[in-house]
């Protein structure tokens, strides 16, 4: 299995992902995506005339077994880790037909502690590790071979989420900065931002016109959505009206993105974002917490909820329907920025899941 493992620079990596052919989508599946994603993005309803209706629940096999899936591709192959009984972490793939793939362990991960991350269309995986310095690391993963990555200057790297073009994103720590941040590497070429005042700014996913989504903290240790448009325009922050902290994990290529975000009771609900500013909100039933962290492109859901009896998380897919209008929030105006905001350094923040 650690066949072929190598750090590899952007030209390499770019190389390799570049011989990855992509699986053909059948028509069927374009068309009804076109056809719910442009009634989504045309109606006047929007996203009001809509819900979020579950499909079913799921379990990395394995008593007690922790599940957190993270993204979903075209063909519903889900990417995500699980944590077992004894704390070990590992990345797993669910192919579309319900079955699962063996633990994913980068063979450097010496703690015991792999994520998955990401997909693509090809079955492309990312993710990241910790290795033996304790630093976070990350890695591509197919057809059982790794190949680790490291960003350009980095004492830090987190690989978060890649689209069907090979290009991928994530967070870093550049070695001049020491300031958190996220990155893009599209067509080989990475590009860092930040939302200034932000102690860590991470990027989830990118879609496939390389507009993108995550989180940032801001210097009070609240997280709050942001997007970031292909021309390089951050949104931020992005927060519905009584969040005391919000995550968008990941967007498909209509940008409509799903997340998380608490309230002032504690309780955590899931969240659909159609820009520029309606949140559609979903709770798993009975549940306190509810994550939603991934969307294709026929805009099915992948996420996780924690049973409130045995604090074990469960995967959940779900799927965005016409029917009767769901529970919607506005989008929360912007606060201003607490006084003397200074980016914190030398302080890295593991990316939520």
């Amino acid at each position: 299995m650690g066949e072929g493992l190598a750090r590899i620079t952007k030209n390499e990596n770019q190389n390799m992902i570049m011989k990855i052919s992509l699986r053909l989508i059948g028509c069927a599946v374009g068309l009804a995506a076109l056809a719910l994603t442009g009634a989504l993005a045309q109606s006047s309803e929007s996203p009001a005339a809509f819900s979020i209706q579950l499909v079913s629940t799921f379990d990395y096999p394995g008593t007690g077994n922790q599940t957190r899936p993270q993204k979903i591709n075209s063909t519903r192959d889900i990417a995500g880790l699980f944590v077992d009984t004894s704390a070990a972490s590992f990345g797993f793939v669910r192919f579309g037909n319900g079955n699962f793939s063996p633990p994913i362990a980068d063979p450097n991960a010496t703690s015991n502690f792999t994520e998955g991350r990401g997909i693509n269309d090809s079955r492309l995986v990312c993710g990241d590790y910790l290795d033996s310095l304790g630093a976070f690391e990350g890695f591509f993963f197919l057809h059982n071979t790794y190949q680790n990555y490291v960003a350009p200057d980095s004492t830090t790297t987190i690989l978060l989420g890649v689209n069907n073009a090979g290009d991928f994103c994530g967070s870093n720590i550049p070695s001049s900065t020491g300031i958190q941040g996220a990155f893009l590497s599209i067509g080989g070429v990475v590009t860092e931002f930040t939302v200034p005042t932000a102690t860590a700014t991470l990027a989830y996913q990118l879609n496939a016109t390389n507009q993108s989504c995550g989180y940032y903290i801001d210097s009070a240790g609240v997280t709050h959505g942001l997007f970031r448009d292909s021309n390089g325009t951050i949104h931020a922050p992005i927060d519905p009206v009584g969040s005391t902290g919000t995550i968008l994990f990941g967007n498909n290529d209509m940008n409509f993105m799903v997340g998380r975000y608490t309230d002032a009771a504690g309780a955590t609900h899931g969240i659909l974002f159609v820009p520029p500013n309606r949140f559609l909100v979903y709770d798993f039933p009975g549940a306190t917490f509810t994550s939603l962290n991934g969307i294709n492109r026929a805009n099915i859901i992948v996420g996780r909820y924690t049973d409130p009896n045995t604090a074990i998380d469960h995967g959940i897919i779900a799927r965005v329907v016409r029917t009767a209008a769901g529970v919607t929030l506005p989008m929360a105006p912007p606060s201003a920025p607490p006084a003397q905001a200074v980016p914190q350094r030398g302080v890295y923040t593991a990316p939520a899941y």
